[in-house]
């Protein structure tokens, strides 16, 4: 598609009070409302993983909500890492 270009992969692990409290269902929002593509998931170690494909400022403006303050839960810190877009999403999950 031509309008992935310059698209990009925005994998962040958010640490904290963030699974059972709505923190999944409200990081999809945020991602649908910017246009991104990808998934949520619970870990087996009580983090978040949110995977988001887009444009890079997109992407950007998702993580600065998730270390914004208003997320459901209590966030204690985000480790995120950018890698290039794989296109691999329609639409965004929660797993």
């Amino acid at each position: 598609m031509g309008d992935d270009v310059g698209a990009v992969r925005l994998t962040a692990w958010v640490r904290g009070r963030v699974q059972g409290v709505g923190f999944r269902w409200w990081a999809r929002s945020k991602a649908l409302e910017l246009g991104l593509t990808g998934a949520a998931t619970n870990l087996g170690d009580g983090r978040v993983e949110v995977v988001a494909e887009g444009p890079r400022s997109d992407c950007e403006r998702l993580l600065g909500r998730l270390r914004g303050g208003a997320t459901p839960g209590r966030v204690d810190s985000v480790v995120e890492r950018w890698s290039s877009c794989r296109g691999t999403f329609t639409g965004f999950v929660e797993r």
